[in-house]
């Protein structure tokens, strides 16, 4: 079986290359790019192609774990070493002893965890939480983030030294825009592999529809193009692909005059930011309207948060602070989404940990009452 990164640029090329050759070592490996690259796919490739490959792959997302129980998490504790700790618990480190630990979203481990996984790094030791042994473990590490540590390190949040342990070698992903020979190779595969899945035929797409996605700018990278290609070959299995209807999946062919405000030149950097970011809330407020019209033709009336709309004139919203406009957006998101912070989180393209983050610092309470509604 080949373990590879699909496409035909000259990038997707060279990361195979690379790969091919440092998989077989034990060199700890930071890969870097956008959300949705496919950084998961170049750590299983690693994997496979290493001498490990018959050892645990273990995938730890630092970005989900809560920042008071994350050293518990990757270390393990013992017995009675906090409220809760009912028995000694074995962490992601030692189940992957003699195999590979995949720490995506590295940039969200907290600065206090960095010490003692940059310890791991360099000796293999480490303490579980409330013990006294010290465990020795064999694990290749490999690291992912869609943050430029770097910048991450001058703002104090990411620890100098770490970064330079960490990135021995760095394999960078550039973005889908950025390799639109790839484009076609993935839509290929996405299509053919759910067709063969779920038993359909794919009728084909006309010449201008593909010329369309192609050229469409796919900010979600791969990932948009595998959620695309599911969605579209199930809702037209029976039909031939055209224009209008990728078109219309993509969410691209709304009348724009409805839903673009006229944009005023010669104003500061700032306004303009905001222009855009009025348009956005607009646009968002739309969809979820859309949704909640829909969902009440499914339930009883009563069930639904009261505040539905974005009630801000785009003159005082201009006027607003972007510390204020923060906190509205996420005010606005929260209790249109009963507060699932989980699902706002999936909307901003953020992590959880960062919309708590926020919302402590914004002094925006959880309303008990719908947090753990779905």
């Amino acid at each position: 079986m080949s373990y590879k990164l699909l496409g035909d640029s000259v990038q997707i090329k060279e990361i195979n290359e690379t790969i091919k050759q440092v998989a077989p070592t034990d060199v700890s490996i930071l890969i870097t790019g956008e959300s949705g690259v496919g950084k998961e796919v170049v750590a299983i490739s690693l994997h496979e192609l290493s001498k490990r490959n018959e050892k645990p792959f273990i995938t730890v997302n630092c970005g989900a774990i809560p920042e008071g129980i994350i050293e518990s998490e990757l270390f393990g504790h013992q017995k009675g070493s906090f409220t809760g700790a009912i028995e000694d618990r074995r962490g992601y480190f030692e189940m992957a002893d003699k195999g590979t630990i995949f720490l995506d979203e590295i940039g969200e481990m907290p600065l206090a965890t960095q010490v003692k996984f940059l310890r791991v790094l360099e000796t293999g030791e480490f303490m579980r939480v409330g013990g006294n042994k010290k465990i020795i473990v064999d694990v290749r590490i490999i690291a992912a983030t869609n943050k430029d540590l770097s910048e991450e390190v001058l703002q104090k949040n990411f620890r100098e030294d770490l970064y330079y342990r960490l990135r021995s070698i760095n394999v960078y992903i550039p973005p889908l825009r950025e390799r639109k020979s790839d484009i076609k190779v993935l839509f290929n595969y996405f299509i053919n592999s759910y067709c063969n899945t779920n038993s359909i035929v794919f009728k084909g797409i006309d010449e201008n529809a593909m010329d369309f996605i192609l050229n469409y700018n796919w900010p979600g990278n791969a990932r948009e193009l595998k959620n695309f290609c599911a969605s579209i070959i199930v809702l037209y299995s029976d039909k031939k692909l055209s224009l209008e209807d990728v078109k219309k999946h993509l969410q691209v062919d709304k009348d724009d005059s409805k839903r673009s405000l006229p944009m005023v030149f010669n104003r500061s950097k700032e306004n303009v930011e905001k222009d855009f970011l009025f348009r956005a809330l607009l646009e968002l407020k739309s969809d979820i309207i859309d949704i909640k019209n829909y969902l009440r033709e499914l339930e009883p009336r009563g069930n639904n948060p009261t505040k539905e709309d974005f009630h801000i004139s785009k003159e005082k919203f201009l006027n607003m602070t972007m510390d204020d406009i923060e906190k509205e957006v996420l005010l606005f998101l929260l209790e249109n989404n009963y507060w699932n912070v989980e699902r706002v989180a999936d909307i901003l393209k953020q992590t959880s940990r960062n919309i708590y983050r926020k919302m402590k610092l914004h002094n925006i309470k959880s309303n008990d009452k719908w947090k753990n509604s779905e």
